[in-house]
């Protein structure tokens, strides 16, 4: 005996099982996700969230078979930054083209923001102190010997 899936708008077949006895269960491996591929979509989702919806659309659409792709866009996030590579992936779902390849020449593509030193910041002195606590110190180290 078996038991039959069918789509309600279609009426197209969409799994097939064996019935089981009663309690029992039974989990066809194409419906089943590898741990290696759920680990893959956990890290995306914490490099970003627009990564990690990405991902899950290359998953949902392309299924085990988009395991590179999807180990593809954690490269980028190495490569690129988590927060350039997630800007990426929001161009991506908002111009509805969730794939690695779009991801990969927008950030090839995109030009990198030089990485530039704060000049003036909380934490930074002004030398005029550093100056004055060096002269404190030898003054210090004179008066000792």
């Amino acid at each position: 005996m078996f038991v039959r899936l069918l789509d309600p708008k279609t009426g197209e077949l969409l799994r097939e099982h064996l019935s089981g006895k009663r309690g029992g269960h039974r989990i066809c491996d194409a419906d089943r996700t590898p741990p290696q591929l759920l680990q893959l979509l956990a890290r995306a989702h914490k490099a970003g969230p627009n990564i990690g919806a990405v991902c899950d659309a290359i998953h949902a659409r392309q299924g085990e078979l988009g395991m590179r792709r999807i180990q593809g866009v954690l490269q980028l996030v190495k490569q690129y930054g988590s927060a350039a590579c997630d800007d990426a992936c929001a161009a991506a779902l908002e111009l509805r083209v969730p794939e690695y390849r779009f991801v990969r020449r927008y950030l090839e593509r995109s030009p990198q923001a030089p990485l530039s030193l704060r000049q003036v910041d909380p934490l930074i002195r002004e030398l005029t102190q550093y100056r004055d606590l060096i002269q404190q110190r030898i003054n210090f180290e004179e008066s000792q010997s």
